[in-house]
């Protein structure tokens, strides 16, 4: 069983940032892809950016990219997601998932784990 709790999120100004956090627990985190995705209000789950169990290897959705970046601490089994240059369509709730395979993409069915969410809002 892995668990997944992320933390980082809330309220910013368009152009701000924000750094979110993912703990996972399971000993062979090192062993997993990770990923980021986010849910809209009324819209489905959207890939964000993912990283290969290294951190040598990672991928971004085009909406994201230049702004976002994804890395990972296996010592301290924790991923990132460096949200710079915020814009309101931004806003979603954003979930980490963990690819047990090491796959690292943007399929959600593809994450056997995933984290509760958490809330970030750019509003002004």
């Amino acid at each position: 069983q892995v668990q997944l709790v992320e933390s980082g999120g809330g309220l910013v100004q368009p152009g701000g940032s924000l750094r979110l956090s993912c703990t996972t627990s399971g000993r062979t985190f090192s062993s997993y892809a990770m990923g980021w995705f986010r849910q809209a209000p009324g819209k489905g789950r959207a890939f964000v950016a993912a990283v290969s169990w290294s951190g040598g290897s990672t991928n971004y959705a085009d909406s994201v990219k230049g702004r976002f970046t994804i890395s990972r601490d296996n010592t301290k089994n924790t991923v990132y997601l460096q949200m710079n240059s915020l814009k309101p369509e931004d806003t979603a709730v954003y979930y980490c998932a963990a690819d047990l395979r090491g796959r690292g993409r943007g399929i959600p069915a593809e994450y056997e784990y995933w984290g509760q969410g958490t809330q970030v809002t750019v509003a002004s």
